[in-house]
């Protein structure tokens, strides 16, 4: 076997960059039918028969722990010529990305270990991407002369502590959720009272802590993010500073977001170009599923995608299935036991069915783009606890079907929803159990291998996604019969899948570049830089786009 080698693409320069992005619009153009689709209707629309014949007869055979390296840009050595130049070539044109080596881009860079006060309540990919980005902000901050940093969609205010307490910044924790910023203060306070009897025990007894001040608001606007910038930021009624966007009272504002959702990230670099007192911007994107895109679903002028004036040129969209797909990541992938990568395809197979049997007995559903729900991570740990725990209580790997359900699956909830919702690894949608003491569906000893495809399970399936819905079974539906239906197909989703999920590093690395040129568009007064700074291993979203004004504007 083999994976793809480094990226042969620049985007040093706006002209590298433009080139990078032509590129990929040229690769992605004759295979927005495998983009843009909605995997629910694998069975209903035949999907398979898009894909080359050939690719699918191989993959179909094809070990799962082969499937899971896909979107890694790993082939295999007995795969068809033109299957292996798909991937080798879609691949040379993902954006590399390992951790950068951020002591070298960033000379100036001092990071430290979060100590235990610090680090309280965070989770080990948290406390990684906290101790990184606050170390870059830092860097930038005082790059620029910053006099304060806006942590824009602060959440429990993480980030702002650090750069606060630890880096000893002036910093505006701003977040939508009013009981995110309850849960900031109330964390900065035991944090203070920490420092506080630190700076007892020290010489530096007499120096004021610096505290987040916290904002809850929902930025909706670049103009309300702007008007931010003029709120004075208090520590003990003390103001720090007070500044607004004109260029007389020579404040420096630094913005900072820790994957600020969809549009935020977006507002980010555009408050950047537009507000004479940001100085910087340091941005950690994610969930481009919410992007408003132009022609799509956007109000006004503005709009998350496209941003650049070379990908408007381009006269190419994404739609939602795309922009949803963008979110997939290879590295989770990679890291997916077979266990749970076979449970995952399982899945798929079970709700494309689910959308037969809705199509034929329960039409007027399928007007709403029914949503059973998702449970995405936890059913994913889920279901590998249930591979361990069985591992260790049989030797033989035998299970009974109830265990396995009861493990995936939570409580039922009757709930109606208009929108398909999706995971930052795979689209996985919630299962539920059903008690039901007239059902058929007795547990049996069973091997987990003979699991994927079984019918008792789908059953189950059925009747979940059913009661999440609202709606009875009806007598004349025959769950068993749509099953047989698909049941020789099933195999095919995995393949497909994963030939699907490949196009998701591609499809991101094209949003962020096209963020990318928006800012090098601008000129040579913007010094503007896209940087892995995470272990993608950890942080799947690991990509910072970072800019600085060298002059004024």
């Amino acid at each position: 076997m083999s994976s793809n080698g480094c990226c042969k693409y620049s985007c040093k320069t706006a002209s590298e960059t433009l080139e990078w992005i032509n590129a990929i619009v040229d690769f992605i153009r004759p295979y927005s039918f495998l983009t843009d689709a909605h995997v629910v209707n694998f069975f209903k629309d035949r999907m398979w028969e898009a894909i080359d014949k050939e690719w699918m007869d191989c993959l179909r055979k094809e070990a799962v722990e082969n499937l899971l390296q896909i979107p890694g840009g790993v082939v295999q050595d007995h795969w068809p010529a033109s299957l292996k130049k798909f991937i080798v070539t879609l691949s040379s044109l993902v954006l590399n990305r390992q951790q950068q080596d951020l002591q070298t881009v960033l000379p100036g860079m001092n990071m430290t270990s979060l100590n235990s006060v610090l680090s309280t309540g965070m989770n080990w990919k948290k406390k990684h991407e906290v101790e990184v980005l606050s170390a870059v902000v830092d860097s930038i901050a005082n790059s620029v002369g910053a006099n304060a940093i806006i942590d824009v969609g602060s959440g429990q205010g993480y980030l702002a502590q650090v750069l606060s307490f630890h880096y000893q910044h002036a910093v505006v924790a701003i977040d939508a959720c009013s009981h995110h910023g309850r849960v900031t203060d109330a964390r900065a306070e035991q944090i203070k009272k920490y420092y506080a009897a630190q700076m007892r025990k020290s010489v530096s007894g007499n120096r004021s802590l610096t505290v987040p001040k916290t904002v809850t608001c929902n930025v909706m606007s670049i103009d309300m993010l702007k008007a931010l910038a003029d709120t004075p930021l208090h520590n003990d009624n003390v103001s720090l500073l007070q500044s607004s966007c004109n260029a007389d009272n020579g404040s420096s504002l630094v913005l900072a977001g820790l994957h600020a959702c969809g549009d935020l990230s977006v507002t980010m670099l555009k408050t950047f170009m537009e507000c004479e007192e940001v100085k910087a911007v340091v941005s950690v994107g994610c969930c481009y599923n919410l992007l408003s895109e132009e022609g799509f679903n956007h109000v006004g002028s503005q709009c998350g995608f496209p941003m650049s004036c070379g990908v408007k040129s381009a006269g190419i969209s994404l739609g939602k299935s795309s922009r949803d797909l963008a979110c997939q990541s290879a590295e989770r992938w990679k890291c997916l036991e077979n266990d749970a990568g076979l449970h995952n395809f399982e899945l798929h197979a079970f709700r494309a069915a689910f959308q037969m049997v809705l199509r034929v007995y329960y039409p007027e559903v399928m007007s709403t783009s029914p949503s059973i729900g998702r449970q995405g991570k936890a059913l994913r740990r889920r279901q590998q606890r249930v591979v361990r725990n069985s591992s260790l209580h049989h030797k033989e790997n035998k299970c009974s079907l109830s265990e396995i359900n009861s493990h995936m699956t939570g409580s039922c909830s009757h709930k109606k929803s208009t929108e398909l919702e999706t995971d930052d690894s795979f689209d996985v949608l919630e299962t539920t159990s059903i008690t039901n003491e007239n059902s058929s569906n007795k547990a049996t000893k069973c091997e987990r291998s003979e699991i994927i495809g079984n019918y008792p399970l789908f059953q189950k399936y059925c009747l979940s996604g059913l009661c999440r819905l609202g709606l009875e079974p009806l007598k004349e539906t025959d769950i068993h019969g749509i099953w047989k239906q698909v049941e020789s197909f099933a195999e095919l989703i995995g393949p497909y899948w994963s030939l699907r999920a490949a196009f998701g590093p591609l499809l991101e690395t094209f949003l962020l570049l096209d963020r990318l040129l928006f800012l090098q568009e601008q000129g040579s007064s913007i010094e503007a830089v896209m940087l892995p700074i995470f272990n993608p291993a950890l942080s799947p979203r690991n990509v910072a786009i970072i800019a600085k004004k060298l002059t004024q504007m």
